[in-house]
């Protein structure tokens, strides 16, 4: 047996006593320091920590090392991917603030390499708007280096991956399965590009299927290891709903992108901002929810306030003017012309340059909206 596997398996034999889940590990953690110290406490010293019952005292105290046990930690080399525990520096330390973090992770990648995340996660039935905003969304906030953190199921969460790994950044995939049952099976290649550049990270076993009861605890991670969320297109009861709440039981910023008023695909977003939620237009909106812990987590990884302020299309300013007051639903020009004060023929010509740019596009009747990318369904 070599050191790492020697230093992993007390982490894995005392998740694997039954009755002790991520609460009594991180409290017999906190009591013992090490696993194998908890593994060789008395009988006295275990009934001492709080929620450690006569019966779990004495399943710790008689528990042996299981061969499944054995054959995952050596699958884990195998298979190119490696365990971290909550004693681990790459470990993010956000998540250790949870009440119940995973005592180790499994990690396809490099996990240490990304900086202040940001999770944004959505509805797996998407709309092209819904597409089309959070890959703009996450390309930028890419840009400006944050890491995007989302569930890599179909949909929304798709599309943030993607937009920050075409915007050149990183981004962080949480599984709800292990990494021999990839879920959904159509995002393999997504998962591996996910690997090149960031990290794919899992609480579950190697083999673990994607179980419906596994989501929603997998969302604690997604809510945990973020400085915030972003809900794009969430119907009332959805999955993306429970991130939110469990951000908001974390402690940590909830944000919310508006949609058609009349899509019930976007109720739930539309209620969170009723109850309080950041209203996302831009990546603008949440640097400035966050711009106090942006600078600390910004410092730790060399990156200054100046670098985010500094972004910004290549567009002339009377341009960038015309851009940021349009969006995905057509509007008139006249409502144009009455929004911006600017002259007639001037905006025809500035809208007329953005068309050409690709940036633009005019709908029958003098409507104009920004131009969708092509690749999205």
């Amino acid at each position: 047996m070599d050191q790492k596997t020697a230093e992993i398996l007390p982490w894995f034999i005392l998740r694997s006593v039954p009755g002790i889940g991520n609460l009594l590990f991180k409290r017999l953690l906190d009591r013992f320091k090490l696993p194998e110290n908890a593994l060789t406490a008395s009988y006295e010293e275990l009934v001492s920590v709080n929620g450690i019952t006569d019966r779990l005292a004495r399943a710790v105290i008689g528990h042996k090392t299981s061969d499944p046990v054995k054959r995952e930690i050596e699958l884990i080399d195998a298979k190119g991917c490696k365990i971290i525990t909550m004693k681990d520096p790459e470990y993010p330390g956000l998540l250790l603030q949870i009440p119940d973090p995973p005592p180790f992770l499994y990690v396809y990648g490099d996990l240490g390499s990304c900086s202040a995340n940001i999770a944004v996660v959505g509805s797996r039935n998407a709309t092209r708007y819904g597409m089309f905003t959070t890959k703009k969304l996450s390309a930028d906030l890419a840009v400006l280096k944050f890491t995007i953190v989302s569930g890599m199921a179909r949909g929304i969460d798709t599309a943030a991956h993607s937009g920050a790994l075409d915007a050149g950044g990183k981004t962080i995939a949480v599984l709800g399965s292990g990494f021999e049952k990839v879920y959904p099976a159509e995002n393999i290649a997504l998962f591996h590009r996910i690997a090149r550049s960031g990290a794919v990270i899992t609480e579950f076993p190697l083999n673990a299927g994607p179980e419906p009861h596994h989501f929603p605890v997998r969302n604690r991670i997604i809510s945990g290891i973020s400085l915030g969320t972003v809900i794009v297109e969430a119907a009332k009861k959805s999955g993306s709903l429970i991130t939110a709440r469990l951000a908001l039981e974390q402690n940590r910023e909830v944000f919310a992108v508006p949609g058609n008023i009349h899509s019930f695909k976007s109720a739930g977003t539309h209620s969170l901002i009723k109850q309080g939620a950041k209203l996302v237009e831009n990546a603008q909106d949440i640097v400035e929810e966050l711009s106090h812990l942006i600078r600390f987590h910004m410092a730790k990884n060399h990156i200054s306030p100046e670098d985010i302020l500094k972004h910004a299309p290549r567009l002339s300013p009377e341009q960038l003017q015309v851009v940021q007051a349009l969006g995905p639903y057509p509007v008139h020009i006249d409502e144009l012309i009455r929004k911006l004060s600017i002259n007639p023929g001037n905006l025809s010509s500035i809208l007329l340059q953005l068309e050409l740019k690709g940036i633009v596009v005019q709908s029958p009747g003098k409507m104009f909206s920004i131009e969708l990318d092509k690749d999205v369904k």
